[in-house]
């Protein structure tokens, strides 16, 4: 194009006019072909543009039936998308991978932005652990459990600290951990949520069992002597009575029965000893696989004596015949048996007495063992101490029945929960 242009601008110097009747139809065609070879180009680029705008390096551009000039370019663009195709295909297998380490992790994961609370991604395991299917707003986890809301919002990053959960109107401990990050100008807060309340009740029932090994070690050391002495010393008096004059006989028997007292209140230190020992017994179940159906019937017949005599109705729900747990029969009928108890003791007041026991799996697939009562309740106060060794709402109870309730829940991998509300009732889960 530039050397006919040339040569048209030399014949029209030259005056050779019409000459330029030929060069004149050739420039325009010339002219035509440039723009049609720009705006083929710019097409190129464009539908090169739009398949990056859309991700999508599958395309294929032409290079083998292209114009001479165009090759190069459309081979530049398959390189390109091939290179994308490849970053973006390992890109989306490291986020395949992390997203199924995320969604096999026993710790749960919520990330959220900062500045308009909206979740980005939760995984699998907070969904279980707190009994949410979905959170749009890291507020809106405000209207089910506030105090976990509260603690998660104050929340310094880079540190832990152990905080409440509830659902269902029970309550166990997590761990918080927090850290944030930022990207396309967006501030992220990442946290996670680790369930510790097995390991703290863990931790917390051997330090009861040490302490208590210690305390009826001490306590059995130091009273047994007293025990034998006083026994020592009022079989002396016995043989010594006939010896003592009537002056003196109203000081004998102060003396008599100042070391029977003594003598009573030893013996009676050393027996609660021995029962307290009992908790420190017991070390390793012997597991086997038992129907609940079984475990039902033999409470039924075990309580029905003393639940038609006090006029206590107590009913037994068990939707799935042939539900079983693997546990020590012996040891999970000790805990029944108790509960059943104490769900007596709690009824006595109550117009309607009703007592229910009922077996079921949970949403997260453990085995629930149910005791329930329409009795007197308790505060919520109460409930995070009923499980300590020596506490009793009782007047005359030991505060031996729960704990070993729990030791025993303990020693099946499993748990036990109450959930209690004052002139409503009580009842007491056994999970395993």
């Amino acid at each position: 194009m530039f050397v006919t242009i040339s040569i048209g601008s030399y014949l029209l110097v030259s005056g050779l006019y019409p000459y330029e009747i030929v060069i004149i139809p050739i420039i325009i065609i010339q002219v035509i072909d440039f723009f049609k070879f720009h705006k083929k180009a710019q097409d190129e680029v464009a539908q090169f543009v739009e398949s990056v705008h859309y991700r999508d390096f599958s395309r294929y551009f032409d290079v083998k039936h292209a114009p001479l000039e165009l090759q190069p370019l459309r081979q530049g663009f398959n390189d390109i998308n091939t290179t994308m195709k490849v970053i973006s295909k390992e890109k989306e297998t490291q986020y395949q991978y992390l997203q199924k380490i995320l969604e096999l992790v026993d710790t749960g994961i919520l990330s959220y932005e900062m500045e308009t609370g909206e979740v980005v991604w939760m995984n699998e395991s907070l969904k279980k652990l707190l009994q949410i299917p979905y959170l749009k707003t890291i507020h809106s986890l405000s209207k089910r459990d506030w105090n976990l809301y509260h603690e998660i919002m104050s929340l310094p990053l880079g540190q832990s600290i152990i905080a409440t959960a509830h659902h269902d109107k029970s309550a166990f401990k997590v761990l918080l951990s927090a850290t944030a990050f930022h990207t396309e100008g967006k501030k992220y807060k990442l946290v996670a949520f680790q369930n510790v309340n097995e390991a703290l009740d863990e931790t917390e029932s051997k330090a009861w069992q040490r302490l208590l090994s210690v305390m009826t070690h001490e306590i059995m050391n130091s009273i047994a002597p007293i025990s034998s002495l006083s026994s020592t010393l009022k079989n002396i008096l016995e043989q010594s009575r006939d010896n003592v004059s009537p002056k003196n006989s109203s000081n004998f028997e102060d003396l008599e029965l100042g070391i029977n007292t003594i003598k009573t209140r030893s013996e009676g230190l050393l027996k609660f000893a021995e029962t307290y020992r009992n908790l420190n017994k017991i070390t390793t179940p012997n597991l086997s696989k038992v129907y609940i159906r079984d475990l039902f019937e033999n409470m039924h017949t075990l309580m029905e004596p003393t639940l038609e005599q006090k006029n206590i109705e107590m009913d037994i729900i068990l939707k799935d015949p042939d539900l079983m747990l693997e546990a020590d029969t012996n040891l999970i009928e000790q805990v029944l048996i108790n509960l059943i108890v104490n769900a007596i003791e709690a009824v006595k007041e109550s117009a309607d007495p009703h007592i229910l026991l009922s077996a079921y799996v949970s949403p997260n697939h453990k085995t629930i063992i149910k005791i329930a009562d329409n009795g007197a309740g308790m505060p919520e106060e109460l409930l995070d101490k009923i499980f300590i060794p020596f506490f009793s709402t009782k007047k005359t109870g030991s505060g031996i029945g729960l704990s070993l309730c729990k030791q025993i829940m303990m020693l099946h991998k499993g748990n036990i929960q109450v959930q209690s509300n004052v002139g409503e009732g009580t009842a007491f889960m056994l999970q395993f």
